[in-house]
């Protein structure tokens, strides 16, 4: 007997993988199971068992980490649509595969969703493009719709809290499973409502704030001419709130380029790398030197051993990994 088709949604658990899916599914509504996780959960591809025929969206993976597991879907017969942004060195040719990539800086994954759309689910586009650190693209977007000061700030709070709410080594440092976000989220149509009926974004939004406060206390660990560095200790709220941190002291300092690292429990580093948003590039490959990944703007690195350390403060500070003009 011949299994009916399944639909199968496949994305990171942080803004910009979630709005993405959430335009998907309320332009194309059907029932389908959502594969998801946190933030530094990758290659999600490999929890995907597909049958012939079986419809795969990937929103905001690299494919360049599940690329052996994107192979192994497509053998097994299923038509897989996918977007994203992240560095690929070389993308698959098949005819069940139909790929929607774009690696400027000036792009993430609900935008290429929002150009496939023709914009018919804009505002959430908006938040993921907010969530991921693109706020002056979503600036200018948001005023082709006409929107105010006041509906643009919502927008990107709604983006940055989803896209905290992402990070930490397992669910229990967060308030929500993404997966659970991503419920609340698809149900609105319209985020401005979602803000006015869901009071978990509001609780969300305090245990940000109160993880941004207690990291920039503790300041700098390193300050160079072109560069700066956080070191977080290891916790709970330093799980949390390393993307948002990057994310918050990029656009305080648009100039510089900046890493917040994490001490762990096994002893190992975690990092993330913002290169400057005035020149948005290379933290692809600087995070690729030391077993990381990402794109032109930002990236990060999972484990970083501590024999390493030095060689990548030198190679960050350096600034040899960004184009000329950054560097002035």
């Amino acid at each position: 007997m011949t299994m009916p088709a399944r639909r199968i949604d496949v994305c990171n658990g942080d803004a910009d993988g979630l709005c993405a899916v959430v335009q998907w599914r309320q332009a194309e509504p059907a029932p389908a199971l959502l594969v998801t996780g946190l933030k530094r959960d990758i290659e999600l591809l490999r929890r995907v068992q597909a049958r012939p025929g079986d419809r795969i969206l990937v929103c905001d993976l690299s494919m360049q980490r599940n690329l052996a597991e994107l192979l192994r879907l497509l053998r097994e017969g299923a038509i897989v649509r996918y977007f994203d942004h992240h560095a690929v060195d070389a993308v698959p040719r098949h005819p069940r595969l139909r790929a929607h990539l774009d690696f400027s800086p000036s792009m993430c994954s609900s935008l290429l969703v929002d150009r496939f759309l023709r914009g018919r689910r804009r505002l959430w586009a908006l938040v993921g493009a907010y969530g991921d650190n693109l706020a002056g693209v979503a600036d200018a977007l948001a005023l082709r719709e006409g929107l105010d000061a006041q509906r643009c700030a919502a927008l990107r709070r709604l983006g940055e809290v989803v896209n905290y709410n992402a990070y930490g080594d397992d669910e229990r440092d967060v308030l929500m499973a993404p997966a659970e976000l991503y419920e609340r989220l698809v149900r609105y149509q319209d985020p401005f409502q979602l803000l006015g009926h869901e009071p978990i974004i509001g609780r969300i939004d305090e245990l940000r704030q109160a993880d941004l406060e207690q990291a920039l206390r503790l300041g700098p660990w390193r300050e160079h001419p072109g560069a700066r560095i956080w070191r977080l200790p290891d916790s709970a709220w330093s799980r949390r709130v390393g993307g948002s941190l990057a994310n918050l002291l990029a656009g305080q300092r648009p100039a510089l380029a900046h890493a917040v690292l994490r001490d762990t429990a096994a002893g190992t580093l975690a990092a993330s790398v913002r290169a400057p948003l005035r020149a948005p590039h290379g933290a692809h490959e600087l995070c690729r030197r030391f077993g990381g990944a990402g794109r032109a703007g930002a990236g990060g690195i999972d484990v970083l051993p501590p024999g390493e350390l030095e060689a990548f403060v030198q190679a960050f500070e350096s600034g040899d990994w960004m184009p000329g003009p950054s560097r002035s």
